[in-house]
């Protein structure tokens, strides 16, 4: 036998495919896994693995680390968590292809969808390229973790039509160059195609993104592309993620993967016990389109995501009904609405209808918790619940909530408490892990970033199996976010702990696996803060056999792949999974 590169001694393995923990060698050579060496194999390196866990390394299904792989190729945080391969793209936007003419548009557009800040999207790429395998070409070799990329319908549209891309139907002849210029970005390495219909979905000029001007025909034309690309998948998301979905949602999301004869996901399947019709409505979709012969999978995170929302800046409360009008005012006259007590009394009705479907999360202002303040008024108060302050003031539980926010005009940092974290709901949750058409994952890593933090789900979830809720035993829970996701991609020899894969690899402390707190880091290009969330419990993580985390700390290895598909990919289809 050769000199191995590295020996795994005496790890608990779990190896991705549900099989029960073993104690066992694991070796790594050129990058590739070898199993079950001898403790006297020759090698380069021992690593006394006694008493830890090693598993395959993490996949995230859905991230938007397209802009921040530019400046930051580790991939932070979600490389401290285990994560080894991203997956981005997803929800119709990626930053490529590129019109000449389209930076600053995209820019605008990705700071208001995905919550990226203007200034580190400006400052963090130098956006000098065109089509989409030239932007591969600019991270090839310069990441830390694997990173494979759908490519976005508004990207497409944007380059085919220009300003038309918004608000128009597309004519045929434009259709036929939108195929073009998506086939041409999948034989470049694009891992598949992305679409959204979603009405929460508007461009940096406050207009639907393009993608929601296209008609059924245009899309379906599109999906039907992937026909010819191996190892390529679909992603949609439309308005019915958030709030369930209709009869008409449901039958184009099986449409579209019979025309791409390859699996649709959606993002994100939220679960509440008290709204059990949103959740049988969402399995639904999967159901009636595996009946069809479609496959729709159902992305849903199996930890509780904490999001911050803000009175100043764009937050989920402006999904609310009737909230958008009120917090799109100038400041000033932002802040004169909020002192009339019609206006309160209009958002709090809205806030508590049935349209604010899923972001009814964000609507039970009496349990928001006051974060970070910014006046003398509010002095004391941070940590504190709203309730708590309201009945000191002998107010209404939002007025008192709106009354703070004033005083910071505007500013107050504040943390929604879940209202989804019963037993109901997480009884609802280990049901729907259950399902064939379900999988862990979409966490938004990348995007969002100065209101929420979902890349530390793989740790949290992991302590939550071995030392908490136990609501799924480890071999499961690691298969759920190693294996499954790996699947659904096509991804070639990841996902799992066996002979001749790549050494992708997680090695962790049973004991202390966990998530931080989330804390704000003004660590972006421009001076801009995202919330950050350190790790526990990791020894080490590596990416094609080389260390990029020791000790929860990155170091400054970039082995990633960019992965392409046919490459890097296998047929990923419908029966396939």
């Amino acid at each position: 036998m050769s000199q191995l590169d590295l020996l795994i001694r005496g790890a608990n393995v779990i190896d991705g495919t549900a099989s029960p923990m073993r104690r066992m060698n694991v070796g790594v050579r050129d990058g590739r896994i070898v199993t079950d060496v001898e403790d006297d194999a020759p090698t380069k390196e021992i690593l006394d693995a006694e008493g830890l866990m090693l598993t395959p390394g993490f996949v995230d299904p859905h991230t938007h680390y397209d802009a921040q792989l530019c400046w930051d190729p580790t991939a932070s945080p979600s490389n401290l968590h285990g994560v080894t391969t991203v997956i981005g793209g997803n929800c119709g936007f990626s930053i490529a292809p590129l019109g000449d003419e389209d930076a600053d548009y995209t820019r605008r557009m990705m700071s208001v969808v995905e919550g990226m800040p203007l200034e580190a999207l400006e400052n963090g790429i130098d956006w000098s390229w065109n089509s989409f395998g030239e932007w591969l070409d600019k991270l090839e070799g310069r990441t830390a973790v694997n990173a494979g990329f759908l490519v976005g319908h508004c990207a497409i549209r944007r380059t085919i039509m220009g300003d038309r891309a918004v608000g128009h139907d597309a004519g045929q002849a434009e259709v036929a160059k939108m195929e073009t210029l998506l086939g041409n970005s999948l034989t470049a390495g694009a891992i598949g195609f992305s679409s959204s219909r979603s009405a929460s979905h508007r461009d940096g000029n406050d207009e639907p993104v393009p993608s929601r001007s296209a008609t059924e025909d245009e899309l379906l034309a599109l999906c039907r592309v992937l026909r010819d690309h191996e190892g390529t998948s679909l992603e949609f998301i439309t308005s019915g993620c958030l709030h369930g979905f209709s009869d008409a949602e449901i039958e184009l999301m099986t449409n579209m993967s019979l025309a791409a004869e390859r699996p649709l996901n959606w993002n994100v399947f939220t679960i509440d016990s008290e709204q059990p019709d949103r959740y049988e409505n969402q399995l639904k979709a999967s159901n009636d389109a595996a009946a069809r012969g479609g496959r729709v999978v159902a992305l849903t995170m199996p930890t509780l995501v904490g999001l911050t929302v803000s009175f100043m800046s764009y937050s989920p409360i402006h999904q609310l009904p009737g909230w958008g009008e009120v917090m799109s005012l100038p400041l000033a006259e932002r802040m004169t609405a909020l002192r009339s007590p019609d206006v309160r009394q209009k958002l709090l009705q809205g806030a508590h209808s049935p349209e604010a479907g899923v972001f009814l999360r964000v609507a039970d202002f009496s349990n928001f918790r006051i974060g970070e303040t910014f006046s003398e008024a509010n002095e004391g108060l941070s940590g504190r619940l709203v309730k708590e302050i309201a009945a000191e003031r002998g107010v209404e539980d939002f007025d008192a909530l709106v009354d703070i926010v004033l005083e910071d005009d505007l500013e107050t940092v504040l943390w929604p408490v879940p209202p989804d974290d019963d037993d109901a709901s997480w009884k609802m949750r280990q049901d729907a892990w259950d399902h064939e058409h379900t999988l862990l994952g979409g966490s938004d890593a990348g995007a969002h970033l100065d209101r929420m933090c979902g890349a530390p789900y793989t740790t949290e979830f992991l302590g939550d199996c071995l030392r908490g809720r136990k609501l799924l035993s480890i071999e499961r829970a690691v298969k759920a976010m190693t294996d499954d996701p790996a699947r659904l991609f096509g991804l070639k020899d990841r996902g799992r702990i066996a002979s001749g894969y790549h050494a992708d690899l997680v090695l962790f402390d049973p004991e202390t696996i966990g998530a931080g707190d989330i804390v704000t880091r003004e660590d972006l290009p421009g001076g801009s803060a995202r919330l950050f969330a350190e790790s526990k419990g990791i020894r080490r993580v590596f990416v094609n056999g080389q260390t990029i985390v020791v000790d929860g700390q990155p170091t400054d290895a970039t082995p990633g792949s960019i992965l392409r598909s046919g490459r890097d990919t296998a047929r990923a289809g419908i029966a396939d999974i």
